[in-house]
C-alpha cells in the first residue's frame, strides 16, 4: 500500500498534477506563531524545538517483553547486529549505532537514526531490516513509535486487571497491553483480559491483526463509537453486576501536530480549528472513560498533540465536572530517564484567522458554536491550583529525538457524581421487562438513553447542572456483519475423540472453547479465558465483537481416519500444551533444525530418543517439545506422517526460532542465496522452505517456495542443519 502510495504520489508530481511528498516544505508560520505564543517550548530552546520537528523521526523498535525468547532477541540484537553496524561505513560515514530508550524498563526499546535509503546501500543492513520485519510479523518485536510507548507503562498493568483500550487502532499500545497480562508465561490464563475498541470498522481489522501476533486468549476487539460505549454487565457471584475496568487507556483522535516528524502532511494541514473541532469530542470519550472506570483504578489520557485545547482543557474540564472524584497521579517518578515538561495552567485560544481569546466572556456569541467554555483554563485561581495541571507530562521533540506527546494519569477516588443519582423507575412501566433486560435499560438510562418512544417512562433525580456529563450518543451497530461466537458445551460430541486422542488433563477449560458457527461442521476451535467468556455470554447484544480468543485446532479431514479430525494449531499451542498428556514427542536441538529446514523429512532423519518415540506413536497431529536448561521451551505443532515426519509452522516463525537455535536466516530478495566474500562461505547452505498448502492456508505462511541462507551460528559446535530435500510424501 505504502509503495503503490508513493508510486502515485510521484507519478502525479512528475505529471504537475500536485505536489509530490517531497516537495511538501516544513513551514507553517500559523503553527510557529501559535506555539510561540503559548509559551509551552522554554526560554530559549524554540528554534531547537523547530529544527528537531523538521528532522526525520527515529525508527524504534520494541521487544515483545514477555515472551521467553526476548532475552535471546536482544543478546541476537545487540551481539549480531548492533555491533556490525557501528563498524560499518557508508558513503565515508560512520553509522551510529541503535540506542537503548533510557527510560524503556529492561533495554526492551531502542531506537536508531538509519534510514531505508542506507538500509538498501548494505547487504549488511538489509539482513537486519529482514530480521526486523520477521521478527515482527512473528510479534517478537513491534515497530513503534518511542512516545506511543509511555501510556501503556503508566498504566502499571498486572496481570489481573480488566483492562478497556478505548481508541486501540493500529494497535501498538494494545500489543503492550496484551504483553503485560501476560508477564508470567507460566499461566496460559491470566485472570484479568484488554477489550479494545475502535470506531472505524476497518480499522478494526488491522488490530486484530496487530493483537492475534501475541496469540493471547484474553483479547477481544470490539466496533463502537467510543464516546458511547456501551455499559457491560458480567455474572458475579450468580448476580448480574456492572463491568468497571481497573485501567482504561484513553488514547483519543487528536489534530497530531506532534506527528508532523513523520506524518509531512501535517505541516499544509495544520490550523487551529482542528483542535477546536476535537476538543468536545475527545472531552466525551474521557467521561465516557471514567465513567467505567472503577473505583481505585487508573486512566491514562494521551494525545500526539502539544496544543493545550487537546491536553490540559480536556483534562482540566473533566476533573471540574468530577467534583472531587477523579485526581491527577502524580507520575514523575515512573519513568526515570524521560524528558518532559509539566502540565501547563494558563493558556489561550486562537482561531484560524488569528484572533486570539483569554477567556470565554471574550468570545462573541457568532463563535459560541465553534468555541466552548471547557477550552479555557478555570478562572478561580485556588480552584486550578487543586487541579494540579503540572502533572500533566508534555513530551517536546527536541528533549529526546522523539515524536511531541502528551499524556495525563488519572485515579478514580469516589463514583462520578452523575452515577451516584441513579434514576428511580417507575414500577408499573416495566413490568414486561425480564430481569437482564430491566438492568440494561437501566445503564442506558444512566448513560442519557431516551426511552420514551418505547413506552417506558422514568423520573431520573435532577443532577445539578454543572455536573452533568455531556449528553451520549445512542449506539449504533455498524459495519460488516460478523459471524457469531458459540461457546461449545461440555457434552458436545467434538470433544469426545479430541479428549481421548489428546488426552486432556482434567482440569481442561472445555466451557471456554469457542467456534463462529450455529450449523455445519465446525472448521476452527479457539478459546477465551473464562473472564473474557463472562463478558461475551452476557453481552452479546449490546456490542459488536469483531475477534477474540486464540485458535487451538483446525478441522483436517485427513485426520479422522488416524483418530482426531482436529489437528493442532501453532498459534495456540502455548495456551493449549499444559493441557495436553498425549501425542508428545520431546526431540533435541538437531531434530529441531531438521523440522524447520526440511519439508517432510524421514523419521530416520531424527536422532535415536525423537526417533523411538516417533515410531511408537500413530499417525496424527503432534506436539514437538524442545526443552534446553536454563534457555527458554520451544514448542511446535507437527504432523506424524507413515514414513515422517514434518512441522506445522508459519515461515516467520520458522526463521525465529532458528536463529533462536544459533542460525541466522536470510532470504536474497531475488530468490537466491545470499553471495558472500572468502571466508564467509563455510557453515552456509541453501534450504528450499516449501510449506504445506493447508498450513499455509491455516498458519498464514508466506510464499510457496523460497530459498533460505542459513549460516551456522551455534556456540557450542552443533553441526549446520541438513539441506537434502524431504521426501514428497504427504502427511496423510
Amino acid at each position: 500500500y505504502v509503495l503503490l502510495k508513493n508510486t502515485l504520489r510521484n507519478f502525479c508530481s512528475s505529471l504537475g498534477w500536485g505536489a509530490g511528498y517531497a516537495d511538501i516544505v516544513k513551514e507553517n508560520k500559523l503553527f510557529e506563531h501559535y506555539y510561540k505564543e503559548q509559551g509551552l517550548v522554554p526560554e530559549g530552546e524554540f528554534e531547537q524545538f523547530m529544527d528537531a520537528m523538521r528532522e526525520p523521526l527515529p525508527a524504534t523498535i520494541r521487544i515483545t517483553g514477555y515472551k521467553s525468547h526476548a532475552k535471546e532477541i536482544l543478546h541476537c540484537l545487540k551481539e549480531k547486529y548492533f555491533k556490525d553496524i557501528q563498524e560499518l561505513e557508508i558513503d565515508g560515514q560512520m553509522m551510529e549505532a541503535p540506542q537503548a530508550l533510557s527510560w524503556y524498563p529492561d533495554e526492551q526499546a531502542w531506537h536508531t537514526n538509519m534510514s531505508r535509503k542506507i538500509i538498501r546501500k548494505s547487504p549488511l543492513l538489509e539482513k537486519f531490516h529482514q530480521f526486523l520485519v520477521s521478527e515482527t510479523e512473528s510479534g517478537n518485536i513491534s515497530r513503534q513509535e518511542a512516545v506511543s510507548m509511555i501510556p501503556p507503562l503508566l498504566l502499571k498493568i498486572e496481570p489481573h486487571h480488566k483492562i478497556l483500550d478505548m481508541c486501540a487502532a493500529p494497535g501498538s499500545k494494545t500489543a503492550q497491553l496484551i504483553e503485560m497480562l501476560h508477564a508470567d508465561m507460566d499461566v496460559p490464563f491470566p485472570e484479568g483480559f484488554v477489550i479494545a475498541n475502535d470506531v472505524d470498522n476497518k480499522r478494526c481489522y488491522l488490530l486484530v491483526h496487530q493483537a492475534k501476533r501475541l496469540n493471547s486468549p484474553c483479547i477481544m476487539v470490539v466496533n463502537h463509537d467510543a464516546s458511547c460505549i456501551p455499559t457491560l454487565q458480567i455474572d458475579s457471584d450468580g448476580k448480574k453486576d456492572i463491568l468497571f475496568y481497573d485501567r482504561i487507556l484513553c488514547d483519543v483522535p487528536c489534530s497530531g501536530d506532534g506527528t508532523m516528524r513523520k506524518n509531512i502532511d501535517v505541516w499544509k494541514k495544520w490550523t487551529t480549528s482542528n483542535s477546536l473541532h476535537l476538543h468536545g469530542l475527545q472531552l466525551r470519550i474521557a467521561v465516557r472513560g471514567v465513567e467505567q472506570l472503577a473505583v481505585g483504578g487508573r486512566m491514562v489520557y494521551s494525545t500526539c498533540s502539544l496544543n493545550p485545547i487537546e491536553d490540559e482543557a480536556v483534562i482540566a474540564a473533566l476533573l471540574e465536572k468530577s467534583e472531587g472524584a477523579l485526581e491527577l497521579a502524580d507520575s514523575s517518578a515512573d519513568l526515570p530517564g524521560l524528558k518532559w515538561m509539566p502540565g501547563v495552567t494558563s493558556w489561550k485560544l486562537m482561531t484560524k484567522d488569528g484572533q486570539w481569546f483569554s477567556d470565554w466572556s471574550e468570545v462573541p456569541s457568532s463563535r459560541h458554536t465553534q468555541i466552548r467554555p471547557t477550552m479555557f483554563p478555570p478562572k478561580d485561581a485556588e480552584k486550578l491550583a487543586a487541579l494540579h495541571l503540572e502533572r500533566c507530562m508534555r513530551i517536546l521533540p527536541h528533549h529526546q529525538n522523539t515524536g511531541g506527546f502528551f499524556v495525563a494519569v488519572l485515579v478514580k477516588k469516589a463514583p462520578m457524581p452523575w452515577n451516584k443519582r441513579y434514576p428511580k423507575v417507575l414500577p408499573h412501566k416495566h413490568t414486561h421487562l425480564t430481569d437482564d433486560r430491566y438492568l440494561y435499560v437501566l445503564l442506558d438510562v444512566v448513560n442519557g438513553a431516551d426511552f420514551s418512544l418505547v413506552g417506558l417512562s422514568f423520573e431520573p433525580a435532577a443532577p445539578p447542572p454543572h455536573s452533568a456529563p455531556p449528553p451520549s450518543k445512542k449506539m449504533r451497530l455498524f459495519g460488516y456483519k460478523e459471524d457469531p461466537f458459540v461457546f461449545l458445551t461440555e457434552d458436545d460430541p467434538v470433544f469426545n475423540t479430541i479428549q481421548s486422542f489428546y488426552d486432556l488433563s482434567g482440569d481442561f477449560p472445555k466451557l471456554n472453547v469457542l467456534t463462529r458457527t450455529h450449523e455445519g461442521k465446525k472448521r476452527h476451535l479457539y478459546m477465551v479465558s473464562k473472564e473474557l467468556r463472562n463478558v461475551l455470554l452476557n453481552n452479546s447484544e449490546r456490542m459488536k465483537v469483531i475477534n477474540t480468543g486464540v485458535k487451538v485446532w483446525s478441522r483436517n479431514s485427513d485426520g479422522e481416519e488416524f483418530g482426531c479430525a482436529f489437528r493442532l494449531a501453532q498459534e495456540g499451542i502455548y495456551t493449549l500444551q499444559p493441557y495436553i498428556r498425549s501425542r508428545i514427542i520431546r526431540v533435541s536441538v538437531e531434530d529441531i533444525k531438521v523440522l524447520l529446514t526440511q519439508e517432510n523429512p524421514f523419521l530416520s532423519k531424527l536422532e535415536d530418543d525423537a526417533h523411538a518415540q516417533a515410531k511408537k506413536m500413530g499417525m496424527g497431529s503432534i506436539v514437538l517439545k524442545y526443552i534446553p536448561n536454563p534457555q527458554c521451551p520451544i514448542q511446535l505443532c507437527g504432523w506424524r506422517g507413515k514414513t515422517s515426519i514434518r512441522a506445522f509452522v508459519p515461515r516467520n516463525e520458522r526463521f525465529h526460532y532458528l536463529r533462536m537455535l544459533g542460525v541466522e536466516v536470510f532470504r536474497d530478495k531475488q530468490g537466491l542465496g545470499q553471495k558472500r566474500g572468502d571466508g564467509e562461505k563455510e557453515g552456509k547452505e541453501q534450504v528450499e522452505d516449501e510449506v504445506e498448502k493447508d498450513a499455509e492456508e491455516e498458519e498464514g505462511a508466506g510464499d510457496n517456495e523460497t530459498e533460505l541462507d542459513l549460516e551456522n551460528g551455534d556456540q557450542n559446535g552443533s553441526s549446520k542443519p541438513k539441506t537434502e530435500g524431504g521426501n514428497k510424501e504427504t502427511s496423510s
